[in-house]
């Protein structure tokens, strides 16, 4: 499998509940959290089948970063459509806001997309752009 290279990062209004929501809801784990010292997250790391996504507490008016809370989407590769069927039912049972329901996609996936708390997308699907392609 290659090496992840892009690491999508953005902000969040209370970055820890966020974190918390996302190893709730769908298994993210934890891999780093560093406090920012005023009770927020200066720079978290979270974990989903290899792959990491990096996010921190709002700072400072002049901080560009600031602009992507709520505007974030991130797309995930899961292993299979039962990996997905039962994300979707934990979604459901979190009450979190659906913003595509399930669905076999034209392209192959059996996918969903939801908004978290702070407004990000998060796409859950069996389509794996890194996946080896047969002809």
């Amino acid at each position: 499998m290659p090496h992840q290279t892009i690491v999508p990062a953005f902000r969040a209004n209370d970055a820890q509940a966020l974190i918390e929501w996302l190893c709730h809801t769908f298994d993210f784990t934890e891999r780093m959290i560093v406090p920012d010292g005023n009770g927020g997250v200066a720079h978290a790391e979270l974990e989903w089948r290899g792959s990491l996504v990096m996010l921190g507490s709002v700072r400072g008016e002049d901080d560009p970063l600031n602009e992507s809370m709520g505007k974030a989407s991130v797309s995930l590769a899961a292993e299979s459509s039962e990996q997905v069927d039962e994300l979707y039912q934990r979604a459901q049972n979190a009450g979190a806001a659906i913003a595509f329901p399930l669905e076999d996609t034209d392209y192959g996936s059996h996918a969903f997309t939801v908004r978290d708390p702070e407004g990000n997308f998060w796409h859950f699907g069996t389509y794996d752009p890194l996946a080896t392609q047969t002809e």
